[in-house]
């Protein structure tokens, strides 16, 4: 059966967002062009390291000798995108993620693709957001964006994965808004 790809060439958007209170949000990779609107659901730590990977990528662009491309070192203003995830209809709850860099469009493509364990399948199924038009297609995401772009992309992601519950100072972990017991390590 062919895979069912939701590709984005040359994106209006492409932005990390939240849904939930910190503690309870939900990540969504959501992608926009034209009128085509597709959100899936990451973990809050495939953002991180996605954001860090974009950055690791385009800043070892900038030292290649005779690089060809102009990788900004910072995000363009014009690119800040601080709006709102637009309506969220989710695809997909992502598993494994690709990155790359494509020399012959001068752009960074992320492939993300479902979870695929069995029970993660059989949750899709009840799952109101499933497509029953065509059930047990296997699908996956492929964005293409510019360095401005992807920079940007990578300066909000790792704005909205820092915009989480404060760290407890003392233990490192996550504070709650109702309090928080420290387990300090004893010495």
């Amino acid at each position: 059966m062919p895979t069912r790809v939701h590709e984005f060439a040359w994106p209006d958007r492409v932005v990390v967002g939240t849904l939930g209170i910190p503690g309870a949000r939900t990540f969504y990779l959501q992608v926009r062009a034209g009128k085509q609107i597709v959100s899936i659901a990451l973990e809050k730590q495939q953002s991180a390291v996605l954001a860090d990977k974009i950055d690791e990528i385009l800043d070892q662009l900038i030292t290649v000798d005779g690089n060809p491309f102009s990788v900004p070192t910072g995000t363009p203003l014009e690119l800040v995108d601080n709006d709102p995830l637009e309506a969220v209809h989710e695809q997909f709850r992502t598993g494994a993620m690709s990155l790359g860099w494509d020399p012959t469009t001068a752009q960074v493509v992320i492939e993300a693709y479902p979870i695929t364990d069995d029970d993660a399948d059989a949750d899709a199924e009840d799952d109101e957001s499933f497509d029953d038009d065509e059930p047990n297609v296997p699908e996956m995401l492929l964005v293409r964006m510019p360095v401005g772009t992807a920079r940007a992309f990578a300066k909000r992601t790792r704005e909205v994965v820092g915009a989480g519950r404060p760290t407890c100072p003392l233990c490192g972990y996550p504070m709650d808004a109702e309090g928080h017991t420290c387990t300090v390590p004893e010495v």
